[in-house]
């Protein structure tokens, strides 16, 4: 066991060849493409987070743009159902006063009218009494008349006044 604690110049002189050779080969062949690939992932890696912040920017400034144009919408949206209400009580009540005046008029012309028929038929009503007055006046003239000649005549007078007054 004591030999392999033993140094061997010999052997340490080729380890320590070996290894620079070995060392000087991958510094001159590997150290360089490892560095190169090493450096390659690094700038993907850069370039990857920022077209992923670039994106996520992108992102929140579109839904930014997206909630401010929505709340416009919404606030316009609200003023024209306002505005469409007070348009619409408006004509409401601009359809009732219209109605209410039209109504107001049809009733007075229809009192007008019924005041006016009342008047007609009170002339003429007037007219077939004074009518029927002159009648039985006549009949009484042209001959005296009895206590019986002077009810019927007041009959028929009466009847001939409720047929004139049926007819009507």
């Amino acid at each position: 066991m004591e030999q392999l604690f033993t140094p061997h110049v010999g052997l340490m002189v080729w380890t320590v060849a070996a290894f620079l050779v070995l060392v000087g080969v991958l510094a001159k062949f590997g150290w360089g493409p490892v560095l190169k690939g090493l450096d390659e992932r690094e700038e993907n890696l850069r370039k990857t987070r920022a077209a992923a912040d670039e994106a996520r920017r992108v992102a929140e400034d579109l839904r930014r743009d997206y909630d401010e144009r929505l709340a416009r919408a919404d606030a316009q949206a609200k003023g024209l159902l306002t505005e469409a209400e007070a348009r619409a009580r408006a004509f409401k009540d601009d359809l009732v006063k219209a109605a209410q005046a039209e109504n107001e008029k049809m009733i007075a012309a229809a009192r007008a009218k019924l005041v006016e028929e009342e008047r007609r038929l009170a002339r003429e009503l007037r007219a077939e009494m004074a009518e029927l007055s002159l009648k039985s006046t006549e009949k009484m003239l042209r001959r005296e008349l009895g206590k019986a000649d002077q009810d019927r005549l007041v009959k028929e007078a009466l009847a001939d006044f409720e047929t004139w007054t049926a007819g009507k």
